[in-house]
């Protein structure tokens, strides 16, 4: 049996095993004196909260429960915040502590709210980055980068010009990177970063490490906080933003893997991304399954490789989807229990490497053109889900995105939809459950984790995750749903407000500005790079010819990258291990 199929059956053994415990303390009063005597401590350490408004409420809500086997059940099958299987949420506290004061009078705890931002080139998105956190006490920026960026080819390539700054940020130099985070302070715990991309990704980090170096000296880079997407697997099932081969692809991961683990604590080296497979047009259980069946099979390579689960497993991350759907009422909270008991019962990982961290994205394909507006109300209710599945960071959508990239106004307000419900609403920040845990919850939840353990079973009558990708399962099974929700809304079987329902006679085109790259900043940019190359014409063949001899003789790639970067492109970079190691082709 494989790694997956022993998880099927970890994850179905342990809801056994909490049955049999719920039997075995009804019947045994030890057993239930010593689970009631667990239950008063856990009660009497419940701290207490005031609202605005003067009314007392504890700061988690336990149940009334006065049978031991219902207690058993509760601590069990969802454990309390921060306890295993961290289905109430990975961490004891999340967002309680926004409105409290540390002895200083100054608020601890750090918002989830990640500001997402990637337009134009590098100082634009820098400014674009100041502008949105102003008012945040943790910098917490996530990047999105364009086109020649994510596929790694460069600004100088030919027929790119059109897309340089376009959807996101131009980055081709470890200069570019300097500009783009200039004004942040790199080296603090309150700043951190995030970069949305995945084929070049050792590329992009080595440059980001390589620029902090030149701001705050060597030693800055154990301090430097942050995420890179860097997910190989979901790109080849889902969006084709792929450079190198599948198994150079994974080489070459693994190395930034094992590089940060050792090096940067602070650093998640991998995002193992379930948007962009729900964006494709996953169903909410197919995002869920085909994620985590993704990270068990990182998990798995890096351990052939040798690596320490201990040491790079607290440093793996999750990126979902939250759209509408009734599913993601629970569907983070079943994600992180078969997580955790893949990990624990599997891959014999600690208590650290069995929390699963998840960042959350409002739903970028709930956004609609038609009536536009609405899509301010639908990244609401996505955020309420998002927050009721305990999502350790966040980023909203601006509702303009159907139009172009965000405006600063609409940014603005996506931004300030996360502080509402978290500073100006009480619904979060008094207690850890105020919503979860509901009968309907509950529901929703054991008919997910069914479902996603039945698509495992798919994924392992395929030959495991790889074999599925090579016999292209889940892309086939991606496009079979989005095949099913497009039809539902041309029939108006699913209802989309504004568009297939209620829809407005004289919709016209909104006025709005379409925010575009000036092609004279195109050229400013493809310029810098050129100039770039000459002032490094004397040593980039020779970082190449490095970088080279270091694949082909199995050293670690992504140590040599961050000398690589300091005199050679992104573009020269990608080129050099195209011609070593040869080019990914796309599957359709």
């Amino acid at each position: 049996m494989s790694q997956l199929g022993q998880i099927i059956e970890s994850v179905r053994g342990y809801d056994r095993f909490v049955e049999a415990e719920v039997a075995r303390v009804r019947k045994d009063p030890t057993k239930a004196n010593e689970v009631m005597g667990r239950w008063r401590d856990i009660t009497a350490k419940v701290g207490k909260t005031r609202t605005p408004t003067g009314l007392e409420l504890p700061t988690l809500a336990l149940p009334r429960y006065d049978d031991p086997g219902e207690i058993s059940r509760f601590l069990l099958e969802g454990g309390l915040p921060g306890e295993f299987p961290y289905v109430a949420a990975a961490y004891s506290e999340q967002y309680l502590s926004r409105d409290q004061e540390d002895g200083s009078g100054e608020k601890k705890g750090e918002e989830p709210t990640r500001l997402f931002a990637g337009l134009g080139l590098a100082e634009d998105t820098n400014q674009r980055f100041h502008y949105l956190a102003r008012n945040q006490r943790n910098k917490r920026l996530s990047t999105a980068f364009d086109g020649p960026t994510l596929y790694g080819v460069g600004a100088l390539a030919p027929g790119v010009f059109g897309k340089i700054g376009e959807g996101g940020v131009a980055i081709d130099t470890v200069e570019d990177v300097e500009r783009l985070y200039a004004g942040f302070d790199l080296d603090q715990a309150n700043v951190s970063v995030s970069m949305t991309i995945s084929g070049p990704a050792p590329i992009l980090l080595a440059m980001y490490i390589a620029a902090a170096k030149h701001r705050f000296g060597p030693d800055v880079v154990p301090n430097l906080r942050g995420t890179i997407q860097a997910d190989v697997l979901k790109e080849v099932q889902a969006q084709n933003e792929l450079i190198f081969p599948i198994g150079p692809s994974l080489r070459f991961l693994a190395d930034m893997v094992e590089f940060c683990s050792v090096n940067m604590r602070r650093w998640y080296a991998i995002s193992i991304s379930g948007y962009h497979i729900a964006e494709a047009g996953a169903t909410p259980v197919q995002q869920a399954a085909y994620t985590l069946s993704n990270g068990f099979a990182y998990v798995d390579y890096f351990k052939t490789r040798g690596m320490d689960i201990n040491v790079f497993g607290p440093r793996l991350s999750f990126f979902l989807d939250c759209g509408l759907d009734v599913e993601y009422v629970a569907l983070a909270r079943v994600c992180r229990k078969i997580w955790a008991i893949g990990i624990r019962d599997v891959f014999h990982g600690n208590e650290r490497a069995q929390r699963l961290k998840l960042h959350t994205q409002t739903s970028g394909r709930s956004l609609v053109a038609a009536d536009w507006k609405n899509n301010l109300t639908r990244t609401a209710i996505e955020l309420v889900l998002a927050c009721m599945n305990a999502t350790n960071s966040c980023h909203s959508n601006a509702a303009d995105e159907p139009f172009t990239t965000p405006s600063e106004e609409y940014a603005r307000y996506a931004a300030h939809a996360q502080a509402i419900l978290l500073e100006e609403s009480g619904v979060f920040k008094h207690m850890m459950n105020t919503l979860p845990g509901s009968p309907g919850m509950q529901a929703v939840g054991e008919a997910v984790q069914s479902a996603i353990l039945e698509e495992f079973e798919a994924i392992e009558a395929q030959g495991g995750v790889l074999g599925a990708v090579e016999r292209r399962y889940q892309r086939s099974q991606i496009q079979a749903a989005a095949h099913v929700l497009e039809s539902q809304i041309s029939n108006g079987s699913r209802p989309i407000i504004g568009l297939n329902r209620y829809a407005l006679e004289d919709l016209a085109w909104p006025d709005l500005e379409t925010i575009r790259t000036p092609a004279k900043k195109k050229k400013v940019h493809q310029e810098r790079v050129e100039e770039f190359h000459r002032r490094h014409a004397g040593e980039s063949e020779k970082a190449l010819d490095r970088l080279a001899a270091v694949v082909e003789h199995g050293g670690n790639t992504f140590s040599e990258l961050v000398n690589c970067v300091e005199h050679c492109s992104l573009g020269q970079i990608t080129a050099r291990l195209t011609e070593v190691v040869g080019r990914f082709r796309p599957m359709v």
